[in-house]
């Protein structure tokens, strides 16, 4: 666990595009970049919210301040999977993720309440996301969201890293994420979505491919947009229900 990064601060610009534009931008690019370790990977995450929804409801209101809970695995996990119990905040742009890797079964007992045996160095973590369940009553499973990512970093400067994430979808039943990986499909077939995850300035030769390929930047959250999905779909938007227990 000692390679694993568990504590995180930079900016992150999305763009969303189609599958033509991103062949087009990898090709740019590739002189540039190395694969990233994990390679392909397929992302599951659980978000967490009150019955009221209050986290993405602040969240898309996009204030200088929030913040999101969520458990994450790479892959489809196991009882003994590692998972990252995982606090993200952002303030004024900046993206602050802050998290904790546990066993999968483990994660899930301790953001219901009960024991884990967290690692010395993360004890500061822990306490941040148990006073997350103190600020917000209520805070339990709301939604799984897994898609199929590829990443990469650049060559001369490994904290730059370049995501491209595809077939992203979401479900608010079996919030278990070793249901696997069914779900609606949040995006069409051929949208991708990239993430720029960046410490500093954007090299030359980052923003001249974003240019020659017409991408451009948006605001983009998936959990928000599932649940803005969930709204649009409810028959009474005032008293939609999603979330339940892990392990119902």
């Amino acid at each position: 666990m000692a390679n694993i990064q568990n504590i995180f601060s930079r900016y992150e610009k999305k763009y969303l595009t189609d599958a033509a534009a991103w062949d087009e931008f990898f090709a740019r690019i590739s002189p540039y970049i190395c694969p990233d370790p994990y390679g392909e990977t397929r992302i599951c995450n659980c978000y967490y919210d009150t019955p009221e929804h209050l986290l993405i409801r602040r969240s898309l209101d996009k204030p200088r301040y929030k913040e999101k809970l969520r458990l994450r695995c790479y892959g489809v996990p196991t009882e003994e999977s590692i998972a990252f119990a995982e606090v993200k905040k952002k303030y004024n742009g900046v993206v602050y993720k802050r998290r904790i890797p546990l066993p999968y079964r483990e994660a899930v007992a301790f953001l219901s309440g009960g024991e884990a045996e967290i690692p010395a160095g993360d004890a500061q973590i822990a306490r941040e996301i148990q006073w997350m369940f103190r600020l917000y009553p209520g805070l339990s499973p709301a939604l799984a969201l897994h898609y199929l990512r590829s990443a990469y970093y650049a060559s001369d400067d490994p904290a730059l890293r370049i995501t491209v994430d595809s077939d992203v979808r979401f479900r608010t039943y079996d919030l278990d994420l070793r249901a696997g990986e069914s779900g609606e499909l949040l995006l069409p077939p051929d949208a991708r979505l990239l993430e720029l995850k960046i410490a500093g300035a954007m090299p030359l030769w980052l923003s001249s491919a974003l240019d020659a390929c017409r991408i451009f930047p948006t605001s983009f959250s998936k959990y928000g947009r599932a649940y803005q999905r969930l709204l649009q779909e409810a028959d009474d938007p005032l008293t939609l229900s999603i979330g339940g227990s892990v392990y119902a």
